[in-house]
């Protein structure tokens, strides 16, 4: 029996499966509100075959996106559009749906990929002032950010609760909260972007004091029957950056503070990192994490085949996958994955007769009959 087509909780969210979604920014909403495009995008993610999806990284307010085309969760607004969504998937999919709550920091404020993703200064049209832990630019040649005092963290924190009563209230299955990939609450952990000289700053125990307050108040504000889990860099891939034993120790915390399950990912925080991209490059540091701190693990990065994801479980070195880039390209990506591995996978009635006559037992039934 295929390991990967076995069930899996997070927390006391329980997945048909351990084939999940990563959150992927798709850079097409409208002050922050859920378009069309999510409509399309989600919906036929939805009838993937994963057992769950991570909505793309969510900002807490309008200066934590990453563009000024991010989706957000700072309004009423953009909880009612996002709800519009989800109302959407849930009729027709049983998949499980979280959402990253994130902010963007000093890495805020810069125009879409297919537009060079170059900051956005201030004093141009659609910029706006970034803040991090230290008033150092992410790019040479970038404004540098403001540093937050602790007034501004408070309100950070409190954009943070804002975002989760509202996740909450549409109905969303999990908080994953996005302290990876140069973003404010990795900037506060990594020592590259974090010079500072109080209780925030300097030792290990500092650098992680707010991203821990942050998912205190998180976990606080979201209902405690439903999973809070994080998702960060292991590594800077940087010489005396953020690495594997910061991640490891701040796992440890997080688990002493009822965190769900901890999603592994790496860099971002620097231009200077230099990744040797293989397949699988990210599992050992989900490994680590697994063993040495023994929540669930989520692992990405490259991974592309389906006997790789069944290896990953087969061998414990993750309880669970995510894909992104793999589940873009092949939508139907959990479909092949059990054809090949022997597995069942849900898809809706609609699409029954599509099943090929050598897989009798691929598809399983609907127990919600939709």
């Amino acid at each position: 029996m295929s390991q990967l087509f076995t069930p899996f909780n997070i927390g006391n969210l329980t997945l048909r499966n351990r084939i999940t979604i990563a959150p992927m920014c798709q850079y097409s909403s409208v002050d922050g509100s859920a378009s069309d495009w999510h409509m399309i995008h989600l919906g036929h993610l939805a009838l993937s075959g994963a057992a769950l999806l991570t909505i793309e990284a969510t900002a807490v307010s309008p200066e934590g996106r990453i563009s000024p085309s991010d989706l957000g969760l700072y309004s009423e607004d953009n909880a009612a559009a996002l709800a519009r969504v989800l109302a959407a998937v849930r009729a027709y999919s049983p998949i499980r749906v979280a959402v990253q709550l994130a902010h963007a920091g000093r890495k805020a404020s810069t125009r879409v990929p297919w537009e060079g993703g170059r900051q956005i200064a201030p004093d141009e049209p659609g910029g706006w002032k970034t803040m991090a832990p230290s008033p150092l630019p992410h790019n040479t040649g970038d404004d540098a950010p403001l540093a937050l005092d602790r007034h501004g963290m408070d309100r950070v924190r409190d954009h943070f609760v804002q975002a989760a009563r509202r996740a909450a209230l549409i109905g969303l299955d999990g908080v994953e909260i996005h302290a990876a990939h140069g973003y404010l609450l990795h900037e506060f952990l990594s020592p590259i972007a974090n010079r500072r000289q109080d209780d925030y700053g300097g030792s290990l125990e500092n650098r992680m004091r707010f991203p821990l307050e942050i998912f205190d108040a998180v976990r606080h504000a979201f209902p405690a029957d439903r999973p809070v889990w994080v998702r960060l860099s292991a590594t800077d891939w940087v010489v005396d950056g953020w690495d594997i034993e910061g991640a490891v120790a701040f796992s440890n915390a997080l688990r002493q503070r009822g965190c769900a399950a901890i999603h592994v990912s790496s860099g971002g925080v620097s231009p200077l990192q230099r990744i040797d991209a293989v397949p699988g490059f990210q599992v050992p540091f989900a490994t680590r994490i697994k063993r040495e701190v023994g929540l669930p693990t989520i692992a990405a990065g490259l991974i592309t085949t389906p006997d790789q994801a069944e290896a990953i479980i087969v061998n414990s070195q993750a309880d669970a996958i995510a894909l992104a880039r793999a589940i873009l390209y092949e939508p139907r990506w959990p479909w092949h994955a059990a054809a090949r591995l022997g597995g069942t996978v849900y898809a809706p009635k609609q699409y029954l007769r599509s099943q090929p006559s050598q897989y009798k037992k691929l598809f399983e039934p609907d127990p919600g009959g939709r």
